[in-house]
């Protein structure tokens, strides 16, 4: 996931019929700036900003950008797109997500970028961010030593703005009355019209489900959430709650239920946190300590230990580079070597280096790297991390690196997991499926993935694991 994609979320370009839009001009406000973006282009789960001539960059219709005209009419240059700039190998449209072609990460010679948009020499990576020279290349740092966060590297363009529903106008002044009035009569009285509340629900986007719970409860002085676990059970409740929260409320319940009691469920912290862009991380961040009055970094470290906590740590310093920072073909070249340095060999590697590194990287950056590798050492880099790391922190890298590389994929592949062998892990399934329907473009991109990947539709797959209302709650945020 979530996707992600980006970057992370946490992804690939909006196609048409996304959301269920409304009619236009409907939300008349566009969203102000926040989190010190620029102004707001809603984004998907650590989507890339709009297309440009940076490595990777998708087409133009970005992951999770809302239809022109649905949140107001974005400004002539796009929601905060950075000004063209000639950067390294755009791939051709529609390939958004897959492997750029062999060569082609970089363009011909004499288009470098123009004189300027380099990183000044020596700053990227920040100096201290691997071990000082004859420090023993072991595990890192000692496990009682704090992972410390050194300084933000200097961006090279327009940050990433929050994907939608994570910035700060999370509702739009619509009228949804009779979308909570429908919700009210499924509840109301005996029995629960389970129908109703899947065809309000399944189809919503983050804006339109954030509004229809902000009225719902002003409106009729009840809670949305607690009238559907009340009136509702099972992972049919958890997956209309899930939506119901909205992404941003809804990943962060997850991630305090991943913490919740004995063990730690790291899947689900992967899910929320792997490869989402800097702006997002940011706003789990600060709603994470508004909803339980406790920083998600100290919950984190009360769960964690070792090189995991530390991992997350870095993680959650969302220092990753915008996607507007350039690839830069010096760069990719070190960044490879210090990479292929920093793995060694399961006894002797710099785990914390081969962290530092490619969490600081945006996707395009991750990608050029992963080609470089494969060149240079005739083998994928996936490859590599599973040979050279073992458990949660090789999980959790083969995810970023996944989700740079295609994140539909990624995704369907992490919706397969949930349901693969024996028993369901109906758990994760209901978040996944929940965190990709946000983008109903993306979810599409998912599905495709899917059936390519597995020889059957994504909605077979669900229909054949889950049972009752659950099923058809899963199967609408999947059509």
């Amino acid at each position: 996931m979530y996707g992600q994609q980006q970057q992370g979320g946490y992804p690939p370009p909006n196609q048409q019929g996304g959301w269920q839009q409304p009619p236009p001009g409907q939300y008349n406000t566009p969203p102000p700036q926040g989190w010190g973006a620029p102004p707001p282009q809603q984004q998907g789960y650590g989507a890339p900003p709009p297309p440009q001539q940076g490595y990777g960059a998708p087409p133009q219709g970005q992951w999770n950008q809302p239809p022109p005209g649905q949140y107001g009419a974005p400004p002539q240059q796009g929601w905060g797109a950075p000004p063209p700039q000639q950067g390294y190998g755009a791939p051709p449209p529609n390939q958004y997500g897959s492997p750029a072609p062999q060569g082609q990460w970089g363009q011909p010679p004499g288009q470098y970028p123009p004189q300027g948009q380099y990183p000044p020499q020596g700053q990227y990576p920040p100096q201290g961010q691997y071990p000082p020279q004859g420090q023993h290349p072991s595990q890192g740092p000692p496990q009682h030593q704090q992972y410390v966060a050194p300084p933000i590297p200097q961006s090279y363009g327009p940050p990433n703005p929050p994907s939608l529903g994570y910035g700060p106008q999370q509702t739009a002044n619509v009228d949804v009355s009779q979308d909570v009035e429908k919700l009210r009569k499924a509840m109301k009285g005996f029995g629960t019209d389970e129908k109703a509340l899947i065809s309000v629900l399944a189809k919503k986007d983050p804006i339109q489900i954030n509004t229809i719970r902000q009225q719902y409860n002003q409106r009729l002085m009840r809670d949305l959430i607690k009238d559907l676990e009340k009136e509702t059970s099972g992972y049919f409740e958890k997956g209309l709650v899930q939506i119901a929260r909205g992404p941003l409320i809804g990943d962060c319940y997850t991630l305090y239920e991943a913490m919740k009691g004995l063990g730690t469920n790291e899947a689900a912290l992967d899910d929320v946190l792997v490869g989402r862009s800097n702006a997002d991380v940011n706003a789990i961040k600060s709603e994470y300590k508004r909803l339980f009055g406790k920083s998600l970094e100290a919950d984190l470290k009360g769960d964690l230990s070792a090189g995991t906590e530390q991992m997350y740590m870095m993680i959650i310093a969302a220092r990753r580079a915008e996607d507007s920072s350039p690839v830069q073909p010096h760069d990719v070249e070190r960044d490879t070597t210090e990479l292929q340095r920093g793995m060694g060999n399961m006894i002797s590697k710099n785990a914390s280096s081969v962290c530092d590194l490619l969490y600081t990287r945006n996707d395009a950056q991750i990608r050029a790297i992963a080609q470089t590798y494969q060149q240079r050492f005739h083998e994928p880099l996936v490859k590599a991390i599973k040979s050279k790391f073992s458990g949660h922190m090789e999980d959790a890298l083969v995810l970023l690196i996944e989700r740079a590389t295609n994140r539909p994929e990624a995704e369907a592949t992490r919706l397969e997991e949930s349901m693969a062998g024996m028993g369901t892990k109906d758990e994760l399934l209901v978040q996944r499926v929940v965190r990709c329907h946000w983008d109903q473009g993306f979810m599409r991109d998912v599905s495709d993935a899917y059936k390519r990947k597995y020889g059957k539709t994504l909605a077979r797959r669900i229909e054949g694991e889950t049972r009752g209302d659950y099923e058809k709650l899963m199967v609408a945020c999947v059509a």
